[in-house]
């Protein structure tokens, strides 16, 4: 891990920048390939990652390793974060206040990272990253905004309360593989407005 990446993982840490580090046991920097091509974002840690300190290793994270190796990903070759790294009690939803004292870490993780695509898991991350709502609606789609891409998509959680979207997740994580590969090759890819 690089001296930048560490710095951030170590503030976040010991962040006390919200009333979130007070309720949790541990705080949940990124983990993962911090050369990858894809960083994969989603709301905030649940219970088994506030227990281990990792994000996404509960079922959420099961059903997206599971989704991962469907489109020909491993969890080694890329780099997996949260809007909010610390667990909000009872699993609800970041507020604005927890989402706006964990920007700077996000922030810098990409920086730092500088992937081609930013994969947006859920209407949390999708609000946060792009101002963006109505997950469903824009799911599938890749965004530019400020020239960065982002590919857009459900958050594994919703697979646990929906079984019908497992497939979804699967379909939009095998064209999110085609679309890197191509960018990779210098191609042509489609961008949504």
């Amino acid at each position: 891990m690089s001296e930048k990446l560490n710095d951030v993982r170590n503030r976040v840490i010991s962040c006390v920048n919200c009333s979130l580090s007070k309720s949790r046991k541990n705080a949940v920097p990124g983990i993962g390939n911090e050369k990858s091509d894809v960083i994969f974002v989603g709301e905030a840690p649940g219970r088994n990652e506030d227990l281990q300190g990792k994000p996404f290793v509960g079922t959420a994270g099961q059903i997206l390793s599971e989704a991962l190796e469907y489109a020909g990903f491993t969890r080694d070759q890329v780099y997996i974060t949260n809007v909010v790294k610390c667990r909000p009690p009872n699993n609800r939803q970041p507020i604005t206040e927890e989402r706006d004292a964990c920007r700077q870490y996000l922030s810098e993780e990409l920086k730092i990272i500088k992937p081609r695509i930013i994969c947006i898991l859920g209407n949390t991350a999708y609000s946060s990253l792009l101002d963006g709502s109505a997950i469903t609606k824009n799911r599938g789609k890749l965004v530019k905004n400020n020239d960065q891409l982002y590919f857009v998509t459900v958050h594994p959680a919703a697979i646990i309360y929906n079984p019908g979207l497992r497939q979804v997740l699967k379909d939009d994580f095998v064209l999110l593989a085609k679309t890197l590969d191509k960018l990779r090759k210098g191609l042509d890819v489609e961008i949504s407005k």
